[in-house]
């Protein structure tokens, strides 16, 4: 059974969290978007790659601003994100402390160590997930279904990832093909941060309405219902 007084996540930092995810998609969003002008402004002249210096530099300080506001967004983001994270851990270790192979400290300090911030985080929310999913009913075979885990993490870290390589490819370039190369890598980095955060929304939505719902109903799933016959 489940300790006394278990705790009930907070809707309000679900809120925070998920509109912190919002405001990071938007960005990106704004950021395609000035991708795709500063493209049009160097393939302007009939494909060929040439554009006037005026509109390529408002262009380009467009696409620079962009890029200023989707790091002003994104540590706050991660910030609450984290915190939500931590939340979770300790809410859910209550639950099941012995589904956990770290402490609930772990649960901020897996994000700070280069490396270990590729997979242990990921660690954790699995096991949050298999200690806020509740038991199965006498007779009754159930496994927890892992995928909006593994869905968002996939994604998390492919686009952190591709990013890097985009921003690199960009701090390089000189030419304008160089340019238009690297802007479009950058807007397909924009496009996997955008499905990121709505996995990472679904992911965090879920993982809480199921951890509320094993708190307040108890550790087992309700028996499923047969139908009988007059």
């Amino acid at each position: 059974m489940l300790p006394a007084g278990a705790p009930v996540s907070s809707l309000g930092l679900l809120v925070a969290a998920v509109g912190g995810l919002a405001l990071v998609a938007l960005c990106d969003v704004f950021s395609l978007f000035a991708g795709f002008r500063l493209r049009a402004v160097i393939d302007a002249d009939g494909g060929f790659v040439a554009a006037p210096q005026q509109e390529l530099d408002a262009a380009a300080s467009l696409y620079e601003t962009a890029g200023r506001y989707q790091v002003t967004v994104y540590l706050p983001a991660a910030i609450i994100f984290v915190i939500w994270f931590f939340r979770m851990r300790r809410n859910t270790g209550l639950m099941a402390p012995d589904q956990f192979r770290n402490g609930p400290g772990w649960a901020i300090g897996a994000w700070l160590i280069p490396l270990v911030n590729l997979w242990m985080p990921y660690r954790i929310a699995l096991d949050m997930w298999g200690a806020a999913t509740p038991l199965p009913a006498e007779g009754e075979r159930y496994r927890a279904r892992t995928w909006p885990v593994n869905l968002w993490w996939g994604l998390f870290v492919f686009s952190v990832l591709f990013n890097r390589y985009a921003g690199t490819k960009y701090k390089n370039a000189e030419t304008l093909t160089e340019i238009k190369n690297a802007v479009v890598q950058y807007m397909a980095a924009d496009v996997l941060h955008i499905v990121a955060a709505a996995a990472a929304v679904h992911f965090t939505v879920r993982l809480t309405a199921m951890q509320r719902l094993k708190a307040t109903e108890g550790p087992f799933r309700p028996a499923v219902a047969k139908e009988t016959s007059a």
